[in-house]
């Protein structure tokens, strides 16, 4: 399969300009150029940069010049340190993974602003093609607007090589990335569009304890590997949300490293007709799982990854529930750092 130069092994800074408190006490004081330094020790070559668009964008629609210094500072660090880095649209205008806020999909004017902005980023970081790659957008959710979201990728990557030919431009597919939706994206734009997806199954043991899912115990455990007919009972107890249809598709019955190649397999299959590289741009395990299994998991979907040549950047760095370097992991950290 076509290599992502540059992007093999990653981690998120998820939570620092995205899904935070939009304050400039947070922005420098949350990420420091000494977490970069870590990162690079760790022997990873890029770093997934989240941002939502209230970090550039006021209210008026003027660009805010004290947001984009903060990418700029980034990829400062970023130089200093030999990582590349993806900047990552978390949020747009009307449009929210996690709040349920889809207007976007449905506006013109939205989908104008989105355009924009992206043409704003191009005219900034276009230059730095050979450390810089774009991803459009996160985890659109609604699978009802697959063919809108391919129309809104069209107009917006002709836009985005006016003023950056060669940027590497990321693409995922509805249903939050899920990597069954490889296959429903348009062919790539050219050659230097990557599919992107995320991969969080099973659910019920990667969010096992999630205080934001309705239902679920906050005290509830459970292993991996383990029979994918356990989780199964285990999520129609509390978590509804599950995707049972995803497990049905995958045609597993046990959750480990075979679990891990059936479901992956399309999107291999897609991106290797389609001469596109595959990038699993988020892959982690909530802070409350127990330890020994948070390593199988990691190893399983490693092994994957290599024997595929996917290349990939773990959730995430600090916090969000997710945060490899937080004080939950602290017994494994060195064993988890060396799987990435």
């Amino acid at each position: 399969m076509k290599e992502f130069k540059g992007y093999k092994r990653g981690i998120n800074l998820g939570g620092w300009l995205s899904q935070c408190e939009h304050t400039q006490a947070h922005y420098k004081s949350f990420i420091t150029e000494n977490d970069l330094r870590i990162i690079s020790k760790w022997g990873l070559d890029h770093i997934r940069l989240p941002i939502d668009y209230e970090l550039v964008r006021a209210d008026d629609d003027s660009f805010k010049e004290e947001g984009f210094a903060h990418i700029d500072r980034c990829l400062e660090w970023c130089e200093k340190n030999k990582l590349n880095m993806i900047l990552d649209l978390h949020k747009t205008a009307g449009f929210s993974f996690d709040e349920k806020a889809d207007d976007f999909f449905r506006s013109s004017l939205l989908q104008d602003k989105f355009v924009t902005l992206w043409e704003e980023l191009s005219r900034r970081y276009g230059k730095f093609s050979s450390r810089l790659s774009f991803e459009l957008l996160n985890e659109v959710v609604d699978e009802n607007v697959a063919d809108i979201w391919n129309d809104i990728i069209k107009r917006t990557i002709p836009a985005i090589r006016k003023l950056a030919p060669t940027i590497k431009i990321l693409v995922g597919g509805v249903q939050n990335n899920s990597v069954l939706w490889v296959r429903k994206l348009d062919e790539p734009f050219d050659d230097n569009v990557v599919y992107t997806f995320h991969f969080y199954e099973p659910l019920i043991f990667t969010h096992q304890s999630a205080y934001w899912v309705d239902r679920m115990p906050t005290d509830f455990s459970t292993e991996y590997p383990s029979e994918l007919q356990k989780y199964i009972e285990e999520a129609e107890r509390f978590l509804p949300l599950m995707n049972q249809s995803f497990i049905e598709i995958v045609g597993s019955k046990k959750a480990d490293i075979d679990f891990f190649k059936k479901a992956f397999a399309d999107a291999i299959s897609t991106a290797e007709e389609r001469n596109a590289a595959l990038y699993c741009g988020e892959y982690g395990v909530i802070d409350k799982a127990p330890l020994n299994s948070t390593l199988n998991w990691f190893s399983d979907i490693h092994s994957v990854f290599e024997e595929f040549n996917i290349s990939r950047a773990a959730w995430t760095y600090k916090g969000k529930d997710f945060g490899i370097t937080d004080k939950h992991y602290s017994e494994i950290a060195d064993k988890l750092v060396l799987l990435l």
